[in-house]
């Protein structure tokens, strides 16, 4: 039997897999991607079943605690935004080696148009590096049938499986047919060949001609796959690739069907026998795909018969932000003009009423505090240097503190500010949150450590994961443990409140540590507002 809901698409990729007999969910916080493990967390299903959810501290750990799952035979999903994948890359790329028991899905959410984000990388070009399968969903319904399908397809070829999930379909709802009894979870089981798990160089050659072997097999298994289809139009003059949620753009664009050729896919290795027939039967070619031209770039090199292929490489797609239905209208009226018998896209003229309100840090927020104090000691420098990181309080970068000289990523502000002392500059201070720290910041201040550099750490704790809604941190309650285990020196890892009374002893303290010829660390500590209000509320419900 089936229900119908109303779900994102993270919610309905996170349902399916726990009606898939989902054993873990691992991840770290990330926009689009959050909302996949916040679901896990909050299902009835899941805490019945006591399915591990818990954040981990990184994308790294995530997945290589997501594939010892998997090695035990259970099913096991690992979440992340597409930068995660960098930090995740090397176990990533080297569970495509060991393989997979238990089914693992491997979600990667992608930015495009970078609405919170430093780039808008496509995690497709991880899967073909690592020569995994890859799923990509066109609406939330095929997100939710993609969880089952991807576990079989992982345990059915023994390998992991990607799921690429963007920011307009992880953050849209629609309704979606669901099961409404779960499948049990696999039981424990082990590898068949468990030597396959030890990557010495000896059993690598061996594993790596395998999957090159298999690489063949997943490519049939993508002809063969329900996700991926060719739609037999009648007006061969163009044909049309549409890939995830290009093809729900195209639909949108064709409400009464697609009078074109189009080979859609939502499997990849990519369809090689349906796209030589397209090339084959149409005059000219317009490939529709969300993020960067991965379709196009390879098709142009496989498949270049001399026909002309439009798309985001020769200008008919903006190369840079998010696919949109207009942006596919344009593309076909630019190729077709009239006679492709859609409506031209209604252009809006920006608003005279709404101001842009650029973000900024929230009132009561203890990182103003600190940029407030800091300001005011740098002011005293000739040139100082403040290396910032991800978080909430990036926004430091903006108005009125202006205070950040430096975002690149995760864990950059400690290993950058190193390397700005190692080059003789002073200050050199950078500004780190607490989950960040956590996440990738503890490696670097043990080079700081190890050389006793003389710059100065600030770790604004706000005792939560702030930039994605409040998830826990997992440093919390630990961070002077952590310095003082990582070998900072006890008379300068020192701690403040940051409050808007304790502004003139902060500024104090940051001139002591900054005027300290070695390496110090100062954890200015104030919970979020926004967690404080809900911790007040939740805390008067109970009364």
């Amino acid at each position: 039997m089936k229900t119908k809901k109303l779900l994102l698409g993270d919610e309905a990729l996170a349902l399916g897999a726990i009606n898939s007999g989902l054993s873990g969910a691992y991840a770290y916080p990330g926009t689009p991607s959050t909302e996949i493990m916040e679901f896990i967390q909050a299902d009835p299903t899941a805490r019945r079943r006591g399915v591990h959810s818990h954040w981990s501290s990184n994308e790294k750990t995530a997945m290589e605690e997501a594939l010892g799952m998997s090695y035990c035979g259970k099913r096991a999903t690992v979440s992340m935004k597409h930068v995660g994948m960098n930090v995740a890359a090397d176990a990533f790329v080297n569970s495509a080696m060991t393989g997979a028991n238990g089914g693992l899905l491997v979600i990667a959410a992608d930015d495009p148009s970078m609405h919170s984000s430093q780039n808008e990388q496509d995690s497709r070009f991880y899967a073909e590096f690592a020569l995994t399968p890859v799923l990509e969903p066109s609406d939330q319904q095929e997100a939710y049938d993609m969880a089952r399908y991807g576990f079989e397809l992982s345990e059915r070829f023994a390998i992991p499986v990607m799921v690429r999930l963007v920011t307009r379909l992880s953050h849209s709802r629609a309704v979606v047919e669901v099961d409404d009894e779960p499948s049990a979870e696999n039981q424990l089981g082990y590898p068949a060949n468990p030597r396959q798990w030890v990557l010495m160089p000896a059993i690598s050659k061996e594993r790596y001609k395998r999957l090159l072997a298999d690489y063949d097999d997943f490519e049939k298994a993508s002809e063969e796959s329900p996700f991926n289809f060719y739609n037999d139009g009648p007006d061969r003059s163009l044909g049309i690739v549409a890939s995830g949620l290009g093809w729900n753009y195209l639909k949108e664009a064709f409400p009464e069907g697609v009078p074109y050729p189009v080979v859609k896919i939502s499997q990849y290795p990519a369809p090689r026998k349906m796209l030589a027939r397209l090339f084959e039967e149409c005059d000219e070619i317009l490939i529709v795909e969300e993020g960067q031209p991965l379709l196009e770039r390879r098709l142009r090199g496989l498949l270049d018969s001399g026909k002309r292929i439009y798309g985001k490489l020769s200008g008919e797609i903006e190369p840079t932000g998010e696919l949109t239905p207009d942006s596919v209208k344009g593309a076909l009226l630019g190729i077709k003009g009239d006679d492709c018998k859609i409506a031209r896209p209604e252009i809006r003229e920006a608003s005279k009423v709404t101001m842009p309100r650029p973000p900024a840090l929230c009132q009561g927020c203890g990182h103003r505090d600190v940029y407030a104090a800091l300001n005011g000691v740098l002011e005293e420098y000739e040139s100082p240097k403040v290396f910032g990181d991800i978080g909430c309080y990036t926004l430091g970068f903006l108005r009125p503190f202006n205070a950040i000289d430096t975002v690149v990523d995760m864990g950059a502000s400690i290993t950058m500010a190193k390397g700005a002392a190692d080059a003789g500059q002073h200050p050199a201070v950078a500004i780190i949150g607490d989950s960040t720290f956590t996440h990738s910041g503890m490696t670097g201040l043990l080079d700081a450590v190890n050389e006793n550099s003389p710059m100065t750490v600030i770790i604004s704790d706000n005792l939560t994961t702030g930039m994605t809604g409040g998830q826990d941190s997992q440093g919390t309650g630990k961070l002077e443990q952590i310095c003082l285990g990582i070998g900072v020196d006890p008379a300068h890892c020192r701690t403040i409140d940051s409050l808007p009374k304790n502004v003139e002893e902060m500024k104090r303290l940051f001139r002591e540590e900054i005027e300290y010829p070695g390496l110090s660390v100062i954890i200015s500590r104030r919970e979020c507002i926004q967690t404080a209000r809900r911790h007040a509320s939740a805390k008067a419900a109970q009364k």
